[in-house]
């Protein structure tokens, strides 16, 4: 098997089916070939990617201020937003295994194209060494101004902390917006003879917006009170509308100290949302492993497509094959002189 061959396989089995792989690379090339072939090649590939990670370590904050203001000027800061997303599981023979979840994040940085990063929750065991190996691909250093941007989940809050000591991390303002249209719509569907709760509901969202979180706190409050009052049975609309107020409760209490002002960062051009690592689960997760796919996939074997899919989308695949068998390096610079 030729490093180009396996190449190939690997790239493009990670932006398509093994089964369209196989059938792209039999019109194209003289060769016969079959789909587990193509699957065990893939593998190993996100296996050796895998392998270039290093343990995770609970601090990969280096050096003191002494030493970071020795550093070099840094280039412009970095902004890094995380999400989840969800995969069909299969465990063994059980082909409807429910869900489980992968962690995918974006790096942007003026100038400079994004980066990705992923793995499977639950089954990657150095999820923070991947954080840190994207952000010194980026030449990230210790001086260096980043901005962290999720959901609040403990997973991703874990996974960004310890990583910079120029570091900030907030509370995306699209799930915040989110939790609050859901919680509008249910309001409208109360009965008329109610007193509605909308314009409380907009209160609560202006204050966020601004940044009061106590003030906002109240006003969450003082919500979940007038509609507790009305009583109901636990399937009623109220009692909905009650229990996803308490839920915002906790979510905005237990993040209030990721809470920015809003509003300022807008006007000064300043990222608040993770709306673009939305498309990145799309980019990564759903286009290849749910949306139209009847494949259902173990943890180990998502994971692995997840690393090989990176690598492509990154644009650093084919430099990995070059490092692991520099003939292939040389083939393509002798060919790149003979077209000349």
């Amino acid at each position: 098997m030729s490093p180009e061959l396996q190449f190939l396989q690997s790239k493009w089995a990670s932006l398509m089916s093994y089964g369209m792989t196989l059938d792209l690379l039999e019109d194209m090339l003289p060769i016969k070939t079959n789909i587990a072939t193509i699957f065990h090649h893939t593998h190993r590939t996100a296996e050796r990617l895998d392998s270039e990670i290093s343990a995770d370590r609970p601090c990969y904050v280096e050096g003191c201020p002494a030493q970071w203001e020795e550093l070099p000027d840094p280039e412009s800061p970095l902004v890094v937003g995380l999400d989840g997303g969800y995969i069909h599981a299969r465990e063994n023979k059980n082909r409807k295994a429910g869900w489980f979840e992968a962690i995918v994040g974006k790096s942007l940085q003026e100038d400079k194209p994004s980066a990705r990063f992923g793995f499977v929750c639950q089954y990657d065991d150095k999820p923070k060494s991947i954080l840190n190996t994207l952000l010194q691909k980026q030449g990230f250093q210790m001086n260096q101004e980043i901005t962290f941007l999720s959901d609040g989940g403990n997973t991703v809050r874990d996974l960004q902390t310890l990583m910079s000591p120029q570091s900030e991390h907030l509370l995306d303002w699209f799930h915040i917006t989110m939790k609050l249209t859901v919680m509008k719509q249910m309001a409208k569907g109360l009965s008329k003879n109610q007193d509605t709760p909308e314009p409380q509901v907009d209160r609560i969202k202006w204050t966020i917006w601004h940044g009061n979180v106590e003030r906002a706190l109240d006003c969450i409050d003082l919500l979940r009170d007038k509609i507790e009052l009305k009583g109901g049975d636990k399937q009623s609309k109220a009692y909905k509308l009650w229990k996803w107020v308490d839920e915002f409760y906790g979510y905005i209490s237990s993040n209030q100290s990721f809470i920015p002002n809003y509003g300022d960062r807008y006007r000064y051009g300043e990222i608040i949302s993770t709306s673009f690592v939305e498309s990145t689960v799309n980019e990564v997760i759903s286009k290849r492993m749910v949306k139209k796919q009847q494949m259902r996939w173990t943890k180990k074997g998502a994971h692995r497509m997840i690393q090989v899919r990176i690598a492509t989308l990154n644009q650093e695949l084919r430099q990995s094959f070059c490092n692991w068998h520099p003939s292939m390096k040389e083939n393509a610079s002798e060919n790149t002189l003979a077209i000349n």
